[in-house]
């Protein structure tokens, strides 16, 4: 059974969530502060956390850095009223796989808790060879290859990172800044040029499928059409 660490203040949402992802299968340690999840993680580390950034005591920016100061890549989900872009970027620069803004709904929580978890098993797709199979591709990202109809392409590590997230995220938009800080650590207008060449790469290595597209949403990011 996965384990989720939800840590969240707010007494109502905390027995909601808590109850309704264990109707769906997950088995949750509810903690309302920061300092008593942080003492739960080292305790019993968790298959994936979710945590609310407005905590008491501890609030889950200074947890999350906690848990990636001990070296875990443990997944990091925010759930947040806060919804300014600095928010967002600060969420993931310290490590977080996504970042949701209440309010949301369990349904949507649920299927960003499998998204991930999939990506953490290995990928999305069915399994062939320990690659990852997406239309006429295999994607094997422990060793940075990409195998299709014209053959097999060795992929750069970033290459490999940005086709991993659009992936992860097929048919989803991905924003630009959330690529760029994933990838790069930071947002800014010399990386984002970079960040198209990238995509460029990507859309060549692809382009023996036309069942796969990489669409750049003017002024918001890209999405993988598979």
């Amino acid at each position: 059974m996965i384990s989720l660490l939800l840590a969240e203040d707010d007494p109502a949402l905390g027995f909601v969530l808590k109850d309704s992802l264990e109707a769906e299968g997950y088995a949750v340690a509810w903690h309302p502060d920061g300092e008593a999840a942080w003492a739960a993680f080292r305790d019993s580390p968790p298959d994936l956390c979710l945590l609310d950034v407005m905590l008491p005591r501890l609030d889950g920016f200074a947890l999350a850095e906690r848990i990636r100061a001990t070296g875990s890549d443990v997944p990091i989900v925010f759930l947040t009223a806060k919804s300014l872009k600095e928010d967002r970027l600060k969420g993931f620069r310290l490590g977080g796989d996504d970042y949701l803004t209440k309010p949301f709904s369990i349904e949507e929580l649920v299927l960003r808790i499998e998204a991930i978890r999939r990506r953490v098993n290995g990928g999305s797709g069915a399994k062939n060879g320990g690659g990852l199979s997406f239309g006429s591709y295999v994607f094997d990202s422990k060793n940075l290859k990409l195998t299709g109809p014209a053959g097999s392409t060795d992929l750069t590590q970033r290459e490999a990172d940005l086709l991993a997230l659009l992936l992860r995220r097929r048919n989803e938009v991905v924003p630009r800044e959330e690529i760029l800080v994933q990838l790069w650590g930071k947002s800014d207008y010399f990386l984002g040029r970079s960040l198209d060449v990238f995509v460029s790469r990507l859309r060549k290595y692809l382009a023996a499928d036309p069942t796969l597209r990489v669409v750049n949403v003017h002024g918001v990011g890209f999405r993988l059409e598979a």
